[in-house]
């Protein structure tokens, strides 16, 4: 009102409204329930950008924030775990070249990170202008944690750590090249640790320009997309995720290296599995990679975009006791499926309990049967082995 009495004008154009900060329970802050948490305390024991991440993860529109200390120090472990990934590019020379095209990268990994980096500038840009602050968040967290940090850089040992030189300088360049843009997606959020690293991860001998502060936001072509090594990337990492998920599940130790069998597949998955033995074997823990015509005795069984391997594990597993193991826990979320199922169907219970406890409830439900699902098709393939 003083904005359009005194100039005539709209004073603002865009307005955001932030969230209300509530405790774990949802409870409103008060000093006199001793529920508040000191802002200044918080950045003392876990740092500004933890809690700056904390708070624009969870700053979704018409949506309280429940803030809690282990929140906040799972987004530390963020910070932390990009630090790591950065000492490793240091470590491995991985430094900016003025030189470098993205453009002319040959081999799969490095053309299918490219690809993804290009999403992930696209997303986030999109949601930042669109003042989707939790999208931003979810994009950041996924693309630093999952994509680069947990496949690119594993990915990535064998060639820095292999005698092809071409590889590894084209792989040493699009590390850096990669985390130069993460630095740039992340600065808004976390500003202080993405500064430091900015001014650490300098070439030698060539110090940055400018402050990370002031360097130009990423803008990525829009043909940085490569279906071909998507698909080959792809196929890798979901074969690697489900012989991880198998080896887990079914306690298989963490020395052991069993064979992993191709049974069926295209040619072209052969041909993408093949070239990328090293790599698999390194991130799965594996042994040699194999083929067959059938599932070898003994081995279990795993369908990966359309193709059918096999992780070899005679004499890895107690089956006796892996079978009784998988039963107990099919029959504890049997009993929390019923549970919950009949709680849900209470019209009762639906229609006064808080929005937040249903939708508690639902996905409850839905992570149980989904495990359920999961426990109930390994138990199938576990009676494969003799």
């Amino acid at each position: 009102m003083m904005g359009l009495h005194f100039t005539g004008q709209v004073p603002f154009k865009r307005v955001f409204i932030n969230a209300l900060i509530r405790d774990a329970e949802g409870a409103k802050m008060s000093k006199s329930k001793g529920n508040v948490m000191d802002p200044l305390g918080l950045v003392d024991r876990y740092g500004a950008d933890a809690l700056r991440f904390t708070l624009t993860a969870m700053s979704g529109p018409a949506r309280d924030i429940r803030l809690s200390t282990p929140r906040i120090e799972g987004y530390r472990n963020l910070s932390t775990k990009l630090w790591n990934a950065a000492r490793f590019c240091q470590m491995n020379g991985c430094v900016a070249r003025e030189d470098f095209d993205p453009r002319t990268l040959v081999l799969p990994v490095n053309r299918w990170i490219r690809g993804e980096t290009m999403d992930a500038v696209a997303r986030i840009t999109t949601a930042l202008e669109a003042c989707a602050f939790d999208d931003a968040a979810a994009c950041l967290y996924r693309f630093i944690w999952n994509v680069f940090c947990d496949w690119f850089v594993e990915f990535a040992k064998p060639v820095l750590s292999g005698t092809d030189e071409p590889a590894k300088g084209e792989t040493q360049a699009m590390a850096a090249w990669v985390l130069e843009t993460i630095l740039k997606l992340l600065h808004p959020v976390m500003p202080f640790v993405t500064e430091e690293l900015w001014a650490k991860t300098a070439a030698p001998g060539r110090p940055r320009e400018s402050l990370l502060i002031t360097a130009p936001w990423p803008v990525l072509p829009i043909d940085y997309r490569d279906a071909e090594a998507d698909a080959e990337i792809n196929l890798v990492i979901a074969a690697v995720s489900e012989g991880r998920s198998v080896r887990a599940e079914l306690n298989v130790s963490p020395r052991a290296r069993p064979e992993l069998v191709i049974v069926e597949a295209t040619d072209d998955q052969r041909k993408a599995l093949t070239a990328n033995a090293a790599v698999i074997a390194h991130t799965l823990r594996s042994g040699a990679l194999t083929t067959s015509r059938e599932v070898p005795q003994g081995a279990v069984a795993m369908v990966v975009g359309g193709a059918t391997l096999a992780l070899a594990l005679k004499g890895l597993v107690d089956i006796p006791a892996e079978r009784a193991r998988l039963a107990k826990e099919i029959g504890g979320h049997a009993q929390d499926i019923d549970r919950t199922a009949r709680k849900l169907a209470n019209a009762d219970f639906v229609s006064r309990a808080p929005a937040e406890v249903v939708e508690e409830n639902r996905e409850r439900l839905a992570l149980a049967e989904q495990a359920k699902s999961r426990l109930e098709a390994l138990l199938t393939r576990l009676r494969t082995l003799a």
